[in-house]
């Protein structure tokens, strides 16, 4: 998304558009981009400086890190907040900036339940958790104790 500085009004621009999902990267196995990149920014200049704030929102396909399953999951930036000096620029473009905050929305480890409307089939039904170590590995002292140096 290109932002022509002289053509943005004293109080700002509001924005709104698509940019395409290729942007993103993600072209492998286990994350891949689905559909463009949705923006609806407001945009102005103050101080020598250009900003921008709003939303962003890009649909992925994942897979689920339990049960492996490839899963559709629409990344959303709530909070897109963006400034740079334009020393004596007239165009800046936010492509670069957009996808680094989607990037940064992409969870480290996608689960195919995260919004509460699907039961993962790898969840556990026994009674002990998965966080939870088992009895004889509670305590690291009491494992470091029986090493015999």
């Amino acid at each position: 998304m290109k932002v022509h500085v002289l053509q943005i009004p004293l109080d700002g621009e509001h924005y709104e558009g698509e940019v395409p999902g290729a942007v993103l990267g993600l072209d492998d196995e286990n994350t891949r981009s689905t559909g463009s990149i949705r923006y609806a920014l407001d945009v102005g200049v103050s101080d020598g400086g250009l900003w921008a704030r709003g939303t962003l929102s890009a649909p992925v396909e994942c897979r689920c890190v339990r049960c492996l399953e490839k899963f559709h999951r629409t990344l959303d930036v709530p909070d897109f907040a963006f400034q740079v000096e334009l020393e004596g620029r007239e165009m800046v473009d936010l492509t670069e900036h957009i996808r680094e905050d989607i990037l940064l929305a992409l969870p480290a480890h996608p689960h195919c339940d995260w919004d509460g409307k699907k039961a993962c089939k790898a969840n556990f039904s026994t009674k002990q958790s998965v966080a939870e170590p088992l009895d004889d590995t509670r305590d690291a002292w009491k494992q470091l104790d029986k090493l015999k140096l």
